[in-house]
């Protein structure tokens, strides 16, 4: 499979395509509201506001599958993460990272990706940067804090 056929969901249902963003970076991240990782949304909407331009996609895949840090909805979770957390970059709708309905591209990705528990997503805010090719790059734990990938982005762009 390549990573350009891969595709989500916004909150409201619209469907998104990877293709869309052929030729940009990407930072892929499963986030959850109420996590104790969640100051990280800081971070990614900053790397967000000054990439943006030069060629970087951020995305932001709420999940609720770790001791229910994401109690939002696709209706409220948008507006959470703007008002609590200033977030502009795009969201998906919630989805699964691990188990029987994990969503396709965190299948892609864990296949790609492997972290330190083999292809399982530990815990929110585990970031996936994807080179302007579709290619995945490089895979981060979730306490590597954004502004710590910056230089990974700006060799890709």
């Amino acid at each position: 499979m390549n990573f350009h056929d891969l595709k989500f969901k916004t909150p409201q249902g619209k469907e998104i395509k990877m293709s869309e963003y052929q030729g940009k970076a990407i930072l892929i991240v499963n986030t959850a509201t109420q996590c104790g990782l969640a100051p990280q949304f800081d971070g990614l909407e900053k790397l967000h506001q000054n990439y943006k331009d030069k060629g970087l996609v951020v995305l932001g895949f709420p999940c609720d599958q770790f001791a229910g840090q994401e109690p939002e909805t696709n209706d409220t979770v948008e507006q959470t993460c703007k008002i609590n957390f200033g977030v502009t970059f795009q969201l998906s709708e919630k989805i699964d990272v691990n188990g029987a309905n994990t969503h396709p591209l965190f299948v892609y990705l864990k296949q790609n990706l492997k972290g330190i528990f083999g292809s399982k997503i530990k815990w929110n805010f585990t970031k996936f940067l994807i080179t302007p090719e579709g290619r995945p790059f490089k895979r981060y734990a979730p306490t590597v804090k954004p502004e710590k990938i910056e230089k990974d982005i700006q060799k890709l762009l």
